[in-house]
């Protein structure tokens, strides 16, 4: 795709209001495959004035009708799949399939739940003698991380359209190329100009510009929890509202009656997706210390099957800050069973897929977020050790249990102090609500749980 030397505001492609620009660097090779501008506080500040105009207009547009343009907008973003997921492997890394499948496959879903939700979702309902209605809670700061680069903005857009917001997307600087092919979509499904509004540039720049701004109503920001608190501090001085996707660091429960084979598998594969670039990874695996040699040579195996078949990280500060980690693990004692931090290639920022054993606990490895294809195997010695190592991190965003019986399986995950647990390798829901506990963030995304973040209510008495 050829890159957009302007920022999308009211409707079409504008000249950026500074000269900088950002460029966009292929992973996998290390090449400069585009430029976009670099964003400043007067982009942003054209845009949210777009987007605060718009406003009225499309919250008083029928819901059916907000419904209309998403449909359109899901069938757009199936028109370009294929541009958008060569996008997506060009500027991330991804494999070609998992940005067929994934990253290109779960936001369509994503906005066609959306589009039905916007046609069916109650926006006004009657308690007693008052009538209570869900009206938009107005302009939306959207500030999307690189992982998953059109998920991660549909699970934000989408919800905030259908809501009646208007929305400014200040998108990851390291992949703003999908970003862009995202807003071309939006203007051929006829979203009123102002309604949806980009302007790509750096988080401490472009991003704080538009968590400050004092036209914004609310701010949704995935990315790291040192960056959500800052966010937050920010949005709390404006009394602003906010929805954090923050930091995970899941932990995978595999219980002595499981089929210890599939869990250890799917959860090597659940890590080593994406490059381990997914908050909600698993990765912290927990086995049964009569079953614990077995799982380390089944992850060891498993993770031999990796060393090709995965993706570089998104830029080189990623890669560095992965390989510290493993040095990390290494120097606190943990066992190295697969990978290490030396480079598996000359070029590209990869990392060979590696597996720690005896990780205890109060490890580094074991208590931070890496976002590699980095797994931890920690041994535990009854259900309640178990428990204890699950809910011992300050997040709580995913999870697994294993287990031959499901009802044992679910008693436990019952107990997880986590957003959402995949039981026996459950599959993933999009209309199921997705958000953490503890600093894993604030508020739900995905289905009605997280059209409601982006309502307030009003009620009047009879």
């Amino acid at each position: 795709m050829k890159a957009h030397d302007g920022m999308y505001i009211d409707g079409a492609w504008r000249p950026a209001a500074g000269g900088d620009v950002i460029d966009v660097v292929n992973p996998a090779d290390e090449q400069v495959i585009g430029q976009v501008p670099a964003g400043t506080a007067l982009d942003v500040d054209n845009a949210v004035r777009a987007a605060r105009a718009a406003l009225a207009g499309w919250a008083a547009t029928p819901p059916a009708e907000r419904a209309a343009r998403l449909a359109a907008l899901r069938d757009g973003l199936v028109a370009r799949a294929e541009e958008i997921a060569e996008t997506v492997t060009a500027e991330l890394g991804a494999p070609l399939k998992l940005s067929q499948t994934v990253h290109v496959g779960a936001p369509i879903a994503v906005a066609g739940s959306y589009a039905d939700l916007a046609a069916t979702y109650a926006f006004e309902e009657r308690v007693g003698n008052s009538t209570v209605y869900h009206e938009p809670v107005g302009v939306v700061a959207a500030i999307t991380p690189w992982n998953y680069p059109l998920h991660q903005i549909v699970a934000k857009v989408a919800p905030a359209l259908a809501a009646g917001c208007t929305v400014v997307l200040k998108p990851a600087e390291d992949t703003p190329l999908t970003a862009q092919l995202f807003a071309e979509a939006v203007h051929e499904a006829g979203v009123p100009a102002g309604v949806f509004n980009l302007v790509t540039g750096l988080g401490p720049v472009a991003g704080q510009a538009l968590a400050e701004h004092p036209d914004v109503d609310l701010v949704s920001f995935t990315g790291s929890t040192a960056v959500g608190r800052q966010i937050a501090a920010i949005a709390g001085a404006g009394i602003k509202k906010v929805a954090l996707e923050l930091g995970g660091k899941s932990a995978n429960v595999i219980l002595p009656s499981a089929d210890l084979a599939r869990a250890v598998n799917v959860g090597v594969a659940n890590v080593m997706s994406n490059s381990g670039q997914t908050c909600s990874a698993w990765t912290r695996m927990l086995v049964h210390r009569d079953q614990y040699e077995e799982a380390v040579e089944l992850a060891r195996t498993a993770a031999a099957k990796y060393g090709d078949r995965i993706g570089p990280l998104v830029n080189a500060g990623q890669r560095e800050r992965v390989r510290g980690y493993i040095h990390k693990g290494v120097a606190e004692g943990a066992r190295l069973v697969a990978g290490g931090p030396e480079a598996p290639r000359e070029r590209g920022y990869y990392v060979s897929p590696t597996v720690f054993a005896d990780v205890r606990p109060d490890m580094t490895i074991a208590q931070e977020e890496i976002f590699g294809p980095v797994l931890s195997i920690l041994r535990y010695e009854d259900e309640e050790d178990a428990l204890r190592i699950a809910n011992g991190t300050v997040y709580g965003l995913a999870g697994a249990v294993w287990a031959g019986d499901e009802a044992e399986a679910v008693a436990f995950a019952r107990r997880m102090e986590t957003g959402q647990v995949d039981i026996n390798g459950g599959r993933f829901n999009p209309l199921a609500p997705f958000g953490g506990y503890k600093q894993s963030g604030v508020g739900r995304e995905l289905g009605h749980h997280g059209l409601a973040e982006y309502l307030q209510t009003k009620s009047l008495q009879f």
